[in-house]
C-alpha cells in the first residue's frame, strides 16, 4: 500500500477566531506512520466541547480550529505495523489521539488520565508539535491505539455520540458498579449525556429516575427513553418524596446548580458522580458526612473501557437519539446546542455533505 502524501489536502470546517463561526478550510494531515490508521470520516457528533473551544471559553484556543471528537468512519489505509485494523473496517476516534503510553494510567489502559498529559483530538499539541484538528473534516490520521472498532451492523451515525457522550456516562457507572440489576439510578440533566445515562441504566436493569427542571421533557423521558420516574427538581415536594431513594446519581448538568437537594436523594453510602463542568461545586458538609456519601468526578474513559462500551451498545441494541445534519448547518447546530434545543445529539453527515 502506498503511503498517503503529507501534501494531500484535508477539507474541513474551522473557526478562525473567538466568534466561533465555522467555514470551509483546507489543511494537511500528517503522512501515515507505521502505527497509524488513516480514516475516511463519515460522521462526527456535535459536543459542547466544540462550542467551548471554537469560542475560546477556556482561553487556550489555537486558530484556525477544526472541532469534533466524536468521529466515526472507514479505514482507508493502515501503517506497516498495524494488525488490529484493515482497510474497510468501521472505526471510531474519541476525545484523545495520543498519550505517553508509559505511565501507570496508560499501562492500565486508562489513557484519559495519562500522568504526562493526553493529546486532545482537536486543539491539542501532538508529539511532533503540530496542533490537532478534529472530525469536522474529510479524514483523519491516528495512532491505532486510539482507534475503536465499530461492530458490523451498528449504524455509523449512531456510533458517533458513543465516543464522548456515551463513554462519559458509561465510565463512572461501571467504576461504581452501577451495572447491577435492581439498583436505583438518578440522572440530572437530559441532554446528550443524560439521555445516554438513561439508556445504559435501562440496559443494565436499573430503576431510573430523571431529575430535571423542565416539566416539558416528562412525557418523552418516560415514553421514548423508558425512564421509570420523572422528578421536577425545582419542586420541593417531589424532591422530598424521593429522599434517600437512589444508590447513585450521575450529574450531567453543565450550568451552575445547587447540590444539597440532590445529595438528599442518595441512600446511605450513595454516590454522586459529576461528569460536567459547572463553575463551582458547593454543598454543606452535612450533605456528605451524614449518610456516608461520596462525590466523585469522571471524564471520558480509557481505550479498554471505550471498546467495551461500544461492544455493549452493539450487543444490547443501545442507540443514541440523534439528529443528522449536513456540515453547512454546523453553525446553527452549535447555536441550538447552546439553547439546549436538540433531542439529543447532533451528528454531522460528513461523507455526504462535506464537499
Amino acid at each position: 500500500m502506498s503511503s498517503l502524501s503529507a501534501n494531500e489536502d484535508c477539507l474541513g470546517w474551522a473557526a478562525r477566531d473567538a466568534s466561533g463561526f465555522l467555514s470551509p478550510y483546507s489543511f494537511n494531515r500528517r503522512a501515515l506512520r507505521s502505527d497509524d490508521v488513516s480514516i475516511k470520516i463519515t460522521h462526527c457528533g456535535v459536543c459542547y466541547a466544540d462550542v467551548a473551544w471554537t469560542r475560546n471559553e477556556h482561553g487556550d484556543s489555537k486558530y484556525p480550529l477544526v472541532p469534533g471528537h466524536e468521529i466515526v468512519g472507514i479505514v482507508k489505509e493502515v501503517g506497516s505495523n498495524v494488525n488490529r485494523f484493515k482497510v474497510g473496517d468501521h472505526v471510531g476516534v474519541g476525545t484523545y489521539v495520543n498519550s505517553c503510553r508509559d505511565c501507570e494510567c496508560c499501562n492500565d489502559e486508562e489513557e484519559v488520565y495519562c500522568v504526562k498529559g493526553l493529546v486532545l483530538t482537536f486543539n491539542g499539541v501532538d508529539d511532533d508539535g503540530t496542533i490537532t484538528k478534529g472530525g469536522y473534516s474529510s479524514y483523519i490520521v491516528v495512532h491505532d491505539r486510539y482507534c475503536f472498532r465499530i461492530p458490523d451492523g451498528y449504524p455509523l451515525a449512531s456510533a458517533a455520540p458513543l465516543l464522548c457522550a456515551g463513554i462519559t456516562v458509561y465510565s463512572p457507572m461501571i467504576r461504581h458498579k452501577m451495572n447491577q440489576p435492581g439498583k436505583s439510578l438518578g440522572v440530572i440533566g437530559l441532554g446528550g449525556l443524560g439521555h445516554m445515562a438513561v439508556k445504559f441504566g435501562k440496559a443494565f436493569g436499573l430503576n431510573v429516575t430523571i431529575l430535571s427542571t423542565s416539566i416539558s421533557k416528562k412525557e418523552e423521558a418516560l415514553t421514548l427513553l423508558g425512564a421509570d420516574k420523572f422528578v421536577v427538581s425545582s419542586d420541593q415536594e417531589q424532591m422530598k418524596a424521593e429522599a434517600k431513594s437512589l444508590d447513585f446519581i450521575i450529574d450531567t448538568a453543565a450550568g451552575d446548580h445547587p447540590f444539597d437537594p440532590y445529595m438528599s436523594l442518595l441512600k446511605t453510602g450513595g454516590v454522586l458522580a459529576l461528569v460536567a463542568f459547572p463553575s463551582e461545586v458547593k454543598f454543606h458538609p452535612a450533605s456528605l458526612n451524614i449518610g456516608m456519601k461520596t462525590v466523585s468526578g469522571s471524564v471520558t474513559g480509557g481505550t479498554k473501557l471505550t471498546q467495551e462500551m461500544i461492544d455493549f451498545c452493539a450487543a444490547h441494541k443501545v442507540y443514541p437519539n440523534i439528529e443528522v445534519i449536513p456540515i453547512h448547518y454546523a453553525n446553527e447546530a452549535l447555536e441550538r446546542l447552546i439553547k439546549r434545543d436538540v433531542r439529543y445529539r447532533f451528528v454531522i453527515d460528513i461523507e455526504n455533505s462535506l464537499k
